[in-house]
């Protein structure tokens, strides 16, 4: 007579640890890690929680997901800062796993002997902005803004304009950051008005810099003034220009967006902008300027606190190598194919019995990046309550609630990943 104790239907630890999404998980947590969560389930079962073919789920989901997880981004935020900024493309992800291990960073295979670190990110670099005469690159944007401060102003001035001293994430502000490093803050004219009189009664014999920052996060409207580079490079100091974004050469898209070559056509002495932007490549600080300037940065003892991994200098070199990016083909994309990919989505989960629309949506640059600048695309519409299950699935997808509704845009989403959104929204539909 078949025993009727479900107890004895608890599945064996041996048979578990064999099953495959156990040993993948092993692969990743350690063996160890994957057999206590089995056994917790198991005793789970035995006391009557749990039915005995629930033991292996009840496992698993005990377990943690893999971080960082793999989140499609359906927000229309092509730089959405709580993502990671620039997602890499393929080169430069096939570039920080060769450079996993052994590499020849610092070494020419040629001679045997030591060799520039980093020689191929900051050729690419330096062959992308011809108008640098020297490059040099750290760990991220703020980091080459307080190099700058530090070589070039310690226990001098920084003139600054008012309107200028901005607030960047998480309440770090610029004031803050630049003082940091030993240097006293001039500060010119009003918050929405500065002259280049303003800047020239304060240049003296103890200004280090003079400090041109693009406001990239907020736009000031109205009775406003502000002083172009190339008037600031009239007063007979240095100007270093933080244009923050990264981009590297003029794009029609974001006319109003400054890039580091045009900054140092007019006349800019080092501009500073992080990697991970407009750019579309890791997080870096990037410092393009004078070779004897980029030189005393390179040579300051803090430039060795700042120095870029080697993993960093192989994804931005596949970056500056490559045609396109993520980013750009994000920016760029026609809102005429993101509603052609929206309509097949909704189409297919209309078979599936899934009721959604397409709607006009309004993307934006983000990261700091264009303020003020709507990029013109279309989403899917879903009820409000699709939110929660979406953004905790596998993969998670992360969309933004508006007006009682959940917006899906297609603009930073792979296209071979729609299928993938729609078995997300079938699964969270339940």
């Amino acid at each position: 007579m078949r025993d009727a104790d479900p107890r004895r239907r608890v599945p064996r630890t041996d048979a578990l640890l064999a099953d495959p999404a156990l040993v993948a998980a092993a692969g990743t947590l350690g063996r160890d890690r994957v057999k206590a969560a089995i056994v917790r389930a198991q005793q789970r079962a035995r006391r009557g929680e749990l039915n005995p073919d629930e033991v292996r789920d009840a496992a698993l989901a005990e377990l943690p997901a893999p971080a960082p997880r793999t989140v499609l981004n359906a927000t229309g935020v092509v730089l959405h800062t709580n993502l990671g900024r620039a997602p890499l493309g393929a080169a430069a992800v096939a570039a920080l796993v060769a450079a996993a291990g052994h590499t020849d960073v610092e070494v020419d295979l040629r001679t045997g002997r030591r060799a520039r670190r980093g020689r191929d990110a900051l050729d690419a670099l330096a062959a992308a902005v011809p108008d640098a005469p020297a490059v040099h690159v750290v760990n991220n944007g703020a980091a080459a803004l307080v190099l700058a401060a530090t070589a070039l102003a310690a226990d001098r001035e920084i003139v600054v304009s008012r309107g200028e001293l901005v607030e960047i994430g998480d309440g770090f502000r610029l004031p803050d950051l630049l003082e940091s490093t030993g240097a006293r803050l001039r500060e010119v004219g009003t918050t929405n008005r500065t002259t280049l009189a303003d800047y020239t009664a304060a240049v003296g014999p103890r200004t280090g810099f003079v400090l041109k920052v693009h406001p990239s996060n907020f736009v000031v409207t109205g009775f406003t003034s502000a002083v172009p580079v190339r008037e600031l490079a009239t007063l007979g100091v240095p100007v270093v220009a933080d244009i923050g974004s990264g981009l590297l050469a003029p794009d029609p898209l974001l006319p109003d967006e400054p890039d580091a070559a045009t900054t140092l056509r007019a006349g800019a002495h080092l501009v500073t902008a992080s990697g991970d932007k407009l750019l579309g490549g890791p997080q870096a600080g990037l410092l393009l300027g004078a070779a004897d300037l980029v030189e005393r940065l390179r040579r300051h003892p803090l430039a060795r606190a700042l120095r870029v991994d080697k993993l960093t200098l192989a994804a931005l070199a596949a970056t500056l190598h490559a045609p396109t990016t993520p980013t750009r083909d994000a920016l760029h994309a026609a809102p005429a194919a993101l509603r052609d990919r929206v309509e097949r989505l909704r189409d297919r989960l209309g078979e599936d019995g899934r009721k959604a629309e397409v709607v006009p949506s309004a993307a934006v640059v983000g990261g700091g990046g264009a303020p003020g600048v709507a990029l013109d695309s279309w989403a899917l519409s879903l009820p409000e309550w699709y939110a929660e299950p979406l953004r905790t699935g596998a993969p998670p997808v992360l969309g933004r609630v508006l007006r009682g509704r959940l917006l899906l845009d297609l603009r930073c989403v792979p296209a071979d990943a729609d299928e993938a959104v729609r078995a997300a929204i079938l699964r969270a539909g339940g």
